[in-house]
């Protein structure tokens, strides 16, 4: 009988293990399928679909974290998610970028769900503002692009686009697969001429050219036909640009003071990132930026773009083994070297301009300034480079102090130039008599 009841509380804890064996194994089956499934479509969104809620219908989670990026988190040392006026923070700008519309009006980026707002109310340009300023701040832009031509769209009116929605999925999506993919056709332009076939780009490589097609330098054809264009016919450096510029005879405005003809840089995040340490070792702008992070069984890519250093843990520690405290001290230490570089540099370029208006005042033509304006041209633009990049120096460290200790040097030497002008009575110095 004792031998009987064994055996069925044998039989009862085998079938109990089985159970649970079996229940283990569909568990471990389902996980798997649900990480195989790139998403479950609930609703069907066309091919130009600009609403970012409709896609959020598929993609719930993503979709809950772009819209933290109309969240204000607050302000890093030098960035962050408030409506930050560079002018007050920093009046020498309005005196460098004297003559340019980023003197009347300039403030530091907010997230991705702003750009609409942000661009339709910013006073630079006032109501004239061409298309092409509309080229990075809306998914309808990808729309307008097939409907309209690329042409039409940069020489309409920016006010009178049919635009709804700011910076969304559409932008860096494919509606049908999913894939990442380049939607701005000035980007693609650029990168066929650079030899850079996109369709044979790697996922990672992906992961930063989705951003790239917007944060980088560009410029505009001419103030009549205001067609997109990036400056990359030799590479990505500032040195390169500038000998495309040169080659070109390009330039923004002239300064009203130093009467240099100057270029305004715009956010060369790409540009110098792809001189630093991290473009290098493979690393992708979406790896700082929008980490990945664990949903249930699934991992994705947190769509809450901001900065890696409200983010640390995910941004930085996947990487680097150290504590918060200590990586955030290191950033914090190349930014403020960076900044006191950018002080030093700004003190530079206003004397130099000071000094070439001196000069022009007391008689000194356009020959016996030609030099100073050109190095004024030349520091303005390292400069500005760097203070117009998004990251105070720590996409490339190394390069950001190369370019301002070159701003500082050719400011100098303008000042220099100007002052020799001066005291030549405005004669060129092959021209002026000896006493």
């Amino acid at each position: 009988m004792a031998n009987k009841r064994n055996l069925v509380i044998i039989l009862a804890l085998a079938a109990v293990l089985a159970f649970g064996v079996l229940a283990l194994l569909a568990n471990i089956f389902e996980k798997k399928q649900e990480a195989r499934d790139r998403f479950f479509r609930v609703v069907e969104s066309g091919e130009f679909e600009t609403d970012p809620a409709v896609w959020g219908k598929n993609f719930p989670d993503q979709y809950d974290a772009w819209k933290n990026t109309t969240t204000d988190y607050g302000n890093t040392m030098f960035g962050g998610s408030g409506k930050r006026d560079k002018l007050a923070e920093n009046p020498r700008l309005k005196e460098l970028y004297a003559g340019y519309p980023f003197s009347i009006e300039y403030n530091d980026e907010r997230g991705h769900g702003w750009s609409l707002v942000d661009v339709k109310e910013i006073k630079r340009l006032g109501q004239n503002k061409p298309g092409t300023c509309m080229s990075c701040k809306s998914s309808d832009n990808v729309r307008l692009w097939k409907e309209m031509g690329p042409s039409a769209f940069y020489n309409t009116n920016m006010y009178k686009l049919d635009v709804k929605h700011p910076i969304s999925c559409l932008n860096c999506h494919d509606p049908r697969t999913m894939d990442l993919r380049v939607a701005n056709p000035a980007f693609i332009e650029a990168m066929e001429k650079r030899g850079v076939d996109l369709n044979k780009a790697t996922r990672q490589e992906m992961r930063s050219y989705v951003c790239a097609q917007c944060h980088v330098e560009y410029y505009f054809e001419s103030k009549k036909n205001p067609i997109l264009h990036f400056p990359w016919k030799h590479g990505y450096t500032l040195d390169d640009m500038e000998r495309y510029y040169d080659e070109e005879g390009f330039y923004d405005w002239v300064h009203p003071q130093s009467g240099a003809k100057l270029i305004k840089m715009q956010h060369p995040d790409f540009e110098l990132w792809s001189t630093g340490i991290h473009a290098r070792s493979g690393v992708s702008c979406a790896d700082c930026h929008m980490p990945f992070k664990r949903v249930g069984s699934q991992k994705i890519s947190d769509h809450w773009v901001r900065s890696p250093l409200v983010n640390v843990a995910a941004a930085c520690q996947t990487c680097h083994r150290w504590s918060e405290d200590e990586l955030k001290s290191r950033v914090m230490a190349i930014q403020m070297r960076t900044r006191k570089l950018m002080d030093r540099s700004e003190e530079a370029i206003i004397a130099a301009i000071r000094a070439i208006k001196t000069a022009s005042d007391a008689g000194a033509g356009d020959a016996a300034l030609e030099k100073a304006r050109n190095l004024h041209r030349k520091a303005q633009m390292r400069w500005d480079y760097v203070q117009s990049e998004n990251s105070m120096g720590f996409h490339s460290p190394q390069e950001a102090a190369r370019l301002l200790g070159e701003a500082i040097d050719y400011a100098r030497q303008a000042e220099v130039e100007a002052i020799k002008a001066s005291a030549l009575g405005g004669k060129t110095p092959h021209t002026a008599k000896r006493p």
